[in-house]
């Protein structure tokens, strides 16, 4: 499983380059609750990304083992995302509601992006 570890670590290198791009939009425009809503759904998108790397490496030691697995944890990432639309809902004068949805898709985008890029890369 080091390619599923090399593949989390890539990926999560690119969603704190995005962080860091919200970030410094919160801080130097005029959107603020634009981009604290994309940090906030980056983030635990970001959290998301985790639990599915972990679970996923879980799930292959197990099926190594011959051992079961109950699931690959979607009810707790399910659960972060109702809380950061939760959150957002809470405090709509803070934190932007599409911004926060657009930045839960954050961590799938960036798979499938890496994946193309992985992809065009090894073929060359």
């Amino acid at each position: 499983m080091p390619e599923l570890k090399a593949t989390y670590v890539r990926q999560r290198k690119y969603i704190f380059l995005l962080l860091s791009i919200y970030v410094l939009g919160w801080g130097f425009t005029s959107y603020q609750s634009i981009f604290l809503g994309l940090v906030l759904g980056t983030s635990c998108s970001l959290f998301n990304l985790w639990l599915l790397a972990r679970k996923t490496e879980q799930f292959g030691n197990a099926v190594a083992n011959g051992e079961k697995i109950r699931s690959l944890g979607m009810i707790s990432r399910m659960a972060m995302a109702v809380l950061a639309v939760f959150v957002a809902m809470e405090y709509p004068e803070k934190v932007h509601l599409i911004s926060v949805v657009i930045g839960l898709m954050t961590s799938y985008v960036v798979i499938m992006i890496d994946f193309f890029l992985q992809t065009f890369h090894l073929r060359k």
